[in-house]
């Protein structure tokens, strides 16, 4: 087994509920969200990455664009969740809970410890 690959699908999978996560506080532009991704998490995540992510999220309705221009700095394009996209957030949180719930069952039935010793 390749234990990056597995990491790998990991990250894939909970890239959609940590980019909604991160932009559920308030909006945030494309850096801002890739930062704190880094800062909560360990998922490092490029622009190349993100940009498209964020683009389907827009498409499906989760996620509002709007570009945001001041004095200080060049225009920003920020995200904010819609009102679809914060019901999908809950639900994928509800979700995670549940599947992780049991997961930590099964680990715990398994007789591993947290550090995967017995």
């Amino acid at each position: 087994m390749n234990i990056q690959g597995w990491h790998e699908q990991l990250r894939r999978g909970a890239l959609d509920l940590a980019i909604l996560a991160s932009v559920a506080p308030g909006p945030r532009y494309g850096l801002e969200i890739i930062r704190r991704l880094e800062d909560f998490t360990d998922l490092v995540v490029t622009e190349g990455t993100i940009y498209p992510i964020l683009a389907r999220l827009t498409r499906e309705d989760l996620l509002a664009a709007s570009w945001t221009t001041s004095e200080s700095s060049h225009p920003r394009k920020y995200y904010r969740l819609t009102t679809q996209g914060r019901r999908a957030l809950d639900d994928m949180i509800g979700d995670w809970h549940a599947f992780t719930g049991k997961i930590d069952r099964l680990i715990d039935a398994s007789g591993r410890n947290d550090h995967g010793t017995r």
